[in-house]
């Protein structure tokens, strides 16, 4: 399990529980194509060499050198940092080199308030808990509401746990997180999805 963070500041630590009533659909993954390259800001920030370092760094070799083998144990790549410091462009520029590469990662989108994301998600939170919903329900501002679907979802984790265990061809597993860092780091629900990838993988 290796995790690309930032420092985070300290925040309380909260659990909601879905109430009678509330209905959330079961977690699911979607196909998904390579991504195309950013623009060029965005390649001025994140070069294919930060890339490649950050995928030889979570396994300790480049990906040439290793090669794709039927049941081998993916790495999971969490990543972590605060808002606007380029988790989405890392994460994109990441699926747009493993593809180049011939390893095509498979990806799970943590963030329910993401409005554009450059690359598809196999499996993304906002296609079971829909934040918006649960600010009106529990009446919650935005970083009560993200934080509440956060902790929705990570009741159905073993899903996704179950899904990703299933895709024994893929090599990497690439999770981005809530921009709000302190949601993901200092919130139940980071302490389940970080648990849950580190029992399994």
């Amino acid at each position: 399990l290796a995790t690309v963070s930032l420092p985070a500041p300290t925040t309380g630590t909260y659990m909601a529980e879905a109430p009678a009533g509330t209905t959330m659909a079961s977690c699911k993954e979607m196909p998904v194509s390579p991504s195309p390259c950013t623009s060029a800001d965005d390649e001025a920030r994140t070069t294919s060499a930060d890339v490649s370092q950050a995928s030889d760094c979570a396994t300790g070799s480049s990906p040439e050198e290793t090669a794709s083998s039927p049941g081998k144990t993916p790495t999971v790549l969490i990543v972590l940092g605060m808002a606007g410091t380029g988790k989405t462009s890392i994460m994109q520029r990441l699926n747009a080199h493993l593809h180049e590469v011939g390893k095509p990662p498979y990806i799970i989108n943590l963030d329910p308030a993401v409005t554009y994301m450059p690359y598809g998600a196999n499996i993304d939170i906002r296609d079971t808990v829909d934040y918006k919903n649960v600010m009106k329900q529990y009446s919650l501002g935005p970083n009560g509401g993200i934080l509440t679907a956060c902790n929705l979802f990570a009741t159905r984790f073993d899903q996704v746990i179950k899904l990703c265990e299933s895709k024994t061809d893929v090599e990497y597993i690439l999770v981005d997180t809530p921009g709000q860092i302190e949601i993901f780091t200092w919130s139940a629900s980071g302490a389940i999805v970080t648990e849950a990838f580190a029992s399994s993988f």
